[in-house]
């Protein structure tokens, strides 16, 4: 499941539409430039700065100048949002034509194999974006614009990602099976290693971002707020309410939470900063170029059988599905009106859900059953950890509809080794995923027939 992004900028807005689908994080290795790759010439002539001009060939398709600048500074941009380093822009850019040079190969393949995106498929993705930040496809589109984004080009953008998608799906995912012998083979690999590479973390962080060219006062006061916020975290307070008053970050809606993930796919200073420090602990503030982070230990686990005990919710819903009869407006106005009904007695959630849900668990009075973080789709599960036991959520809004949801009970269950071993089976999948994407990836950008040219003079 994906991140919620909100669409604070022009950068920002482009990313989330990139990040959408998920790539898989062995892309972006896979694609190194090889030798003998030039980077695309960034020319210093008035003529060469207007006009547009031809960097390479992918089976005589073009790449232009425009499109690798672009992508160079949005992929600029993504990195300075994150704090990690940012290579110097020649080195940026070798990289980002090898991707493009690979991405066009799959795409045309993708064609060959007759593998398409229609405009149902292509209007479902760009909702969805609209809903994980709980606006319109109206909203959505007024914000692309105000952005001073080109909804075309987005969405051919968009339209790729998903032909990518399938097309690995198809051609990678759907052959990966995982054994037995895998996963007992994953588990002696894995267990005792102590290393980064092994090493999964749920962090969770108060961001308090710096402007850059602020002044040193600026800076200070900026430090002093997350000292208070880090001082107040160690004190007790509720992190998760601490990082939705204070964080200028984007996972804030999430209580700060980045969710479990390989230490290797976060900040080398967040690694650092939270290695030595066990679950619940909190550290900082520490320093990036992008602001200052109080950063805290949700989960830690080193590889081997996933921890046995995980922490679950029961909740139900009362799910509303847009349609073209049905505006989210509406959608909103008559969970709001059900809202108002429980809270004053005059109906009961289970009774509302099965006379008004569009959900298959709407027979069950909306019972979702007992399920683990990560489980539902980010916008959901945001709002549903927000609840006490008992409360009722206002509408919100999700890529499937509008929902009204109600938290029923929490508890702290125990894994079977069933349980445990079904867990490492996906975590091994992935694994064999990522290792054969990889391979695939580099056969089918062999297979293209690539020529580079230089910059005109």
């Amino acid at each position: 499941m994906t991140d919620r992004f909100p669409l604070s900028s022009r950068s920002a807005t482009w990313l989330l539409c990139c990040s959408l689908l998920a790539v898989s994080s062995v892309q972006a290795q896979a694609l190194r430039p090889s030798t003998g790759i030039r980077a695309p010439a960034m020319p210093s002539t008035s003529v060469a700065r207007t006009a547009d001009f031809i960097v390479a060939l992918v089976n005589s398709e073009p790449i232009t100048n425009s499109e690798v600048r672009q992508r160079v500074v949005r992929l600029e941009q993504q990195l300075t949002q994150q704090s990690a380093p940012v290579p110097p822009r020649d080195q940026l850019a070798r990289q980002v034509l090898e991707q493009i040079v690979s991405e066009r190969a799959q795409l045309q393949l993708a064609a060959e194999l007759g593998i398409r995106v229609d405009e149902a498929a292509l209007a479902q993705a760009e909702q969805s974006i609209a809903a994980q930040n709980q606006l319109t496809p109206e909203e959505f589109r007024r914000r692309i614009a105000a952005d001073g984004v080109d909804i075309n080009q987005l969405r051919n953008d968009l339209r790729n990602q998903i032909l990518l998608q399938r097309l690995r799906e198809r051609e990678v995912e759907s052959k990966v099976r995982v054994t037995e012998a895998d996963i007992d083979d994953f588990i002696r690999e894995r267990q005792g290693n102590n290393d980064v590479a092994s090493l999964q973390l749920n962090l969770a962080q108060v961001f308090v971002l710096v402007p850059e060219g602020a002044a040193p006062d600026r800076v200070q006061a900026l430090q002093a707020r997350a000292q208070s916020v880090a001082d107040r975290a160690r004190a007790g307070g509720d992190f998760a309410e601490l990082a939705r008053e204070f964080s200028d970050g984007a996972e804030r809606a999430n209580g700060g939470q980045f969710g479990l993930r390989p230490a290797e796919r976060l900040p080398e200073l967040f690694v650092e900063t939270t290695r030595s420090l066990s679950a619940g602990a909190v550290a900082g503030p520490v320093r990036s170029p992008a602001g200052f982070h109080v950063l805290k230990v949700i989960e830690k686990r080193q590889s081997g059988l996933p921890d046995a005990t995980v922490n679950e919710t029961r909740a139900r819903h009362i799910l509303l599905r847009l349609t073209p009869q049905l505006s989210e407006a509406d959608a909103v106005a008559r969970l709001a009106g059900f809202r108002q009904q429980l809270v004053s007695g005059q109906a009961t959630f289970e009774a509302l859900a099965r006379e008004h849900s569009q959900d298959g668990s709407a027979q069950d009075g909306g019972n979702l059953g007992w399920a683990q973080a990560g489980q539902f789709v980010p916008e959901f599960e945001a709002a549903m950890s927000r609840l006490r036991p008992g409360e009722v959520s206002p509408p919100v809004v999700s890529r499937f509809g509008v929902h009204l949801i109600r938290v029923e009970e929490r508890r702290q269950s125990t894994l079977t080794a069933r349980d445990q071993r079904e867990m490492v089976r996906g975590l091994v999948r992935e694994k064999k995923i990522n290792e054969a994407l990889r391979t695939w990836i580099q056969d089918v950008r062999g297979r293209a027939y690539v020529e580079y040219r230089d910059a005109p003079q």
